[in-house]
């Protein structure tokens, strides 16, 4: 029996992180230097890369991202590659720049010049969110790749999104210069997979706007606008990126393991958040049931005794 639901951990304050940023990247660079190479992209980016077998997994981070949200600040997408001795290139942002730098497309530029991903037998571009367009948007480099997005914009160009009213600090950066519009950049690639909740409006408009024939769309209901993190905590994530990399992604594969949601707190509370919205007790109750049997979970407990009391009561 699971003791009690997973949750969401709550990301460490950058004063609760060893280490100063130049620390870190000192050390960013010398774990780059051994395993590939680690260099300066611009202002405000660089790129991480570890060569180490024809499976080529990019992913697009950012400084805060991996120095708060990974437990040994390296790139989420060096701990999966590293498991399976596969190649990994990382193109990490200094704050939310979404990618948009000139310097970066003529990074990619170069790397298109140099066949660079004309030497690995499989590619795979992963990001969430802002990373997610980034994921999409610089696909187009590495023709047949696959491409896994977490709630993907689009582009944050108002005359296209403009019913989306976050990011609006960053519409000013140009989305309608190279490596615009991420539906369009995904031309040529192999699979992509979209993960988003439905639920969530601006996501799923996001989402519809990749209207290719090879796009799959992955639905998680009830995750909100946190995708990412629950599919990190009940250990998804690095289960779906993996069988992209190995070419056996399916939505039935990615179903099945989504099923660790029933043990993830945040999905149950928002199952029952909105169970209770709907005005029907005794599914609200069956809900609360359904978690106390499987799970040590107090607060469904206390709540599923207050609705038993208050079914009890006549009309």
């Amino acid at each position: 029996m699971i003791t009690e639901p997973i949750l969401s951990a709550e990301a460490p304050q950058a004063a609760d992180m060893p280490g100063d940023r130049d620390a870190w990247l000192a050390r960013i660079d010398a774990i780059g230097e051994e395993a590939g190479y680690f260099q300066t992209v611009g202002p405000k980016h660089w790129a991480f890369f570890a060569d180490e077998s024809p499976t080529l997994l990019v992913t697009f981070e950012t400084v805060d991202g991996i120095r708060l949200g990974q437990p040994d600040q390296l790139p989420l997408g060096l701990g999966i590659a590293a498991k399976k001795s596969w190649s990994h290139l990382c193109i990490i942002a200094d704050g939310p720049t979404w990618w948009r730098d000139p310097a970066v497309y003529r990074y990619f530029d170069r790397l298109v010049d140099d066949a660079f991903f004309e030497d690995f037998d499989r590619v795979v571009f992963y990001g969430a969110g802002a990373a997610g367009y980034a994921a999409c948007a610089f696909s187009v480099t590495a023709p047949g790749a696959t491409v896994v997005a977490v709630q993907p914009r689009a582009t944050l160009d108002p005359d296209i999104t403009g019913w989306d009213k976050r990011d609006l600090g960053h519409r000013r950066l140009n989305f309608n210069d190279r490596y615009g519009y991420a539906p369009d950049m995904i031309e040529g690639a192999g699979d992509v997979f979209i993960a988003f909740d439905p639920t969530v409006a601006n996501d799923a408009m996001h989402a519809a706007l990749f209207r290719k024939p090879y796009v799959t769309m992955l639905r998680c209901p009830h995750f909100g606008d946190q995708v990412e993190a629950g599919l990190k905590a009940t250990q998804v994530l690095p289960e779906m990126v993996t069988a992209a990399c190995e070419g056996k992604l399916t939505p039935s594969l990615f179903h099945k393991a989504l099923r660790r949601r029933r043990g993830y707190g945040p999905y149950l509370k928002a199952v029952l958040a909105k169970t209770e919205a709907s005005g029907h007790p005794k599914r609200a109750a069956m809900v609360c049931r359904s978690v106390t049997k499987r799970l040590n979970a107090p607060r469904f407990r206390k709540r599923l005794t207050e609705l038993e009391a208050q079914l009890a009561k006549p009309d």
